[in-house]
Formats: structure tokens, C-alpha cells, sequence
């Protein structure tokens, strides 16, 4: 099945990623966390909630699974264009872009207030909230005032975790469309492109 790398090309307006999505079944397979006064929670009832999402936007080198017609494939994204996603996101002022299920339809009071990448295997802030991700992962916190998302949607575990929605090249020159995240149930497929991308990597070090 073939695989394609996706990279940014910034001289295209509106390449790179316009908006998150908070979704059920996140493609890169990572669910976020509810946060309140510092502490890991089950998104039960709580009273003076921080209402903050956390977790992962993007994993380099992920294969997420994309079907167009009766074309099936993957795509990923290198570190370095993860790097570059997260702050193209951030100098384009898209903080409060978000979506519910990539609809087109935006959702008010939903904010990005923190953006990070992970640096550090032991010592990294997600490493506090028991997130094993690897180095380069691009992590966000989203603020979340919007009563009937949080409370009809997070606490009752209807949205799980990150999506992004963004514009994309890729190195077979491909017509650029915009790339949304969808989730393969195909585990043995996806480890054996995970073991793929490795090796590459590995060889062209």
C-alpha cells in the first residue's frame, strides 16, 4: 500500500493547519485527557474544573490511514514538518479554530491556550499526565468554555481526542488537497509501516 509523506509548502496562503477538531476516533490513536486543578480525571462530575483538554495534534511518523474513492493509502508527517505545523498554526492566529467531528461548522469558546513539542522522554509535561508519546510529538492544551461540549460531549466521553484540518503537498506531486485525519482498524498494516518508516529512517541517517 503506498505510503506518502505530506510536507508544508510555505509559499502556498493557506498551507498548513487551519483548525482542530475534537473528535471520537482521532487517527493518530491518542486520547486526550480532562483536566482539573492539576490532576488526572475521569471526566466525572467535578465542581471548579480547569475545563482543559490535553493531547496529541500530531506524532511524527504516524501512518494515518486515508481512502479517496476505491484509492487506499497512508500519509505521515516528518518531525520537521510536525515542527513547522505547530508554529505555522500558532503565527497564522488559529488558536481559536476548532470543529466538532470536521464539520464545517466552528465551535465557539474552544481555544488552544498552550503548544509544545516533546523534547524530552523523562521530563516533558505530558510525561505528568502519564502520556507516553514520542519525541517530536506536537501537544496542545484546549480551553474549553463551551457549556454544551464539555458537559454533553467530554464528560460524556462523545469526543476522545485531537484531529487536525489543514492544507498539504507531498512529494509525489499529488493535486494538494486538505488532509483529514481518519482511523484504520488494520493494526498489523499499520505495524508493519511504522517498521518501514523506521528502516527508512534509520538508512538515511
Amino acid at each position: 500500500m503506498e505510503i506518502i509523506e505530506l510536507i508544508i509548502d510555505e509559499n502556498e496562503e493557506y498551507s498548513g493547519i487551519e483548525a482542530i477538531s475534537v473528535v471520537e476516533s482521532p487517527a493518530i490513536e491518542e486520547d486526550f485527557i480532562a483536566l482539573k486543578n492539576e490532576e488526572l480525571i475521569r471526566l466525572a462530575e467535578i465542581s471548579k474544573e480547569k475545563r482543559l483538554l490535553i493531547g496529541a495534534a500530531l506524532i511524527p511518523d504516524k501512518p494515518i490511514y486515508r481512502k479517496s474513492g476505491d484509492h487506499e493509502f497512508y500519509i505521515y508527517f516528518s518531525k520537521e514538518t510536525v515542527e513547522k505545523a505547530s508554529q505555522m498554526f500558532l503565527k497564522s492566529g488559529n488558536q481559536g479554530q476548532a470543529t466538532m467531528e470536521h464539520t464545517d461548522q466552528k465551535l465557539e469558546g474552544m481555544t488552544v491556550v498552550e503548544s509544545w513539542l516533546i523534547e524530552d522522554e523523562t521530563h516533558d509535561k505530558s510525561r505528568k499526565y502519564g502520556l507516553e508519546l514520542p519525541l517530536g510529538t506536537w501537544m496542545v492544551a484546549m480551553k474549553v468554555d463551551n457549556d454544551d461540549i464539555w458537559n454533553n460531549y467530554v464528560k460524556e466521553g462523545k469526543v476522545k481526542g485531537f484531529s487536525i484540518e489543514g492544507y498539504f503537498a507531498d512529494k509525489l506531486n499529488r493535486p494538494k488537497d486538505k488532509q483529514v485525519d481518519q482511523l484504520t482498524e488494520d493494526d498489523k498494516l499499520l505495524n508493519k509501516i511504522i517498521d518501514v518508516l523506521k528502516e527508512s529512517n534509520t538508512n538515511s541517517k
